[in-house]
């Protein structure tokens, strides 16, 4: 027997779900690839002595940047704390904030990950004017997105993520405003409790 109603729809796959297992397969392919090229060249000792360097650095570079992180965490707090028994606002700039710790912790992941082209990008990503631009171009991509995004605001988000279950299963509910509230309801009236 059928309800005649509509089965639902799967949602679409983004461009990422899709490429991405592609591209790690390639990725790694051609990482054993390079290997194996690179050993026939000068040997599988110096091979395995390169990987092991770069996991070596990989490791010292993230704690590295992982200090830097925290050094500035402190110091923010620090200001804070500060400004908040002066009154005095804490300036935007914190020294250090330019460092693109994130960037420099990626490139001590890919040291540590072993391949020659991880271990390139990971070198890549050392030098601080390849950061730097990164970096730019990455903040100007978020606002880029932010500005298309819809309207709305935090809490209309989480309300949304409640709201809508995973399954794609919407829950019955109603959303009581408080400045919409006054025309609709006496103010001594109480509300139903909203169920799940």
């Amino acid at each position: 027997m059928t309800t005649g109603a509509q089965p639902p729809l799967a949602p679409k796959r983004s461009r990422a779900r899709t490429f991405l297992p592609l591209a790690l397969a390639v990725w790694l392919v051609l990482e054993i690839w390079l290997l194996i090229m690179v050993a026939g060249a000068i040997g599988g000792l110096a091979v395995f002595g390169l990987l092991v360097g770069g996991a070596v650095l990989g490791a010292v570079v993230i704690k590295r940047a992982g200090r830097r992180a925290f050094g500035n965490l402190t110091r923010t707090f620090q200001q804070a704390q500060e400004a908040a028994q002066t009154g005095v606002a804490p300036s935007a700039e914190t020294p250090g904030s330019d460092d693109r710790n994130g960037f420099l912790m990626l490139g001590g992941l890919l040291l540590m990950i072993p391949g020659l082209i991880s271990d390139a990008v990971g070198l890549l990503l050392l030098v601080p004017p390849v950061r730097s631009f990164l970096g730019r171009r990455t903040e100007k991509a978020v606002e880029r997105r932010m500005r298309v995004a819809s309207a709305g605001s935090l809490q209309d988000a989480f309300q949304q993520a409640r709201i809508h279950r995973p399954d794609g299963k919407i829950v019955p509910g109603e959303v009581i405003r408080e400045d919409a509230s006054s025309g609709s309801r006496g103010s001594g009236e109480s509300r139903p409790p909203l169920t799940s």
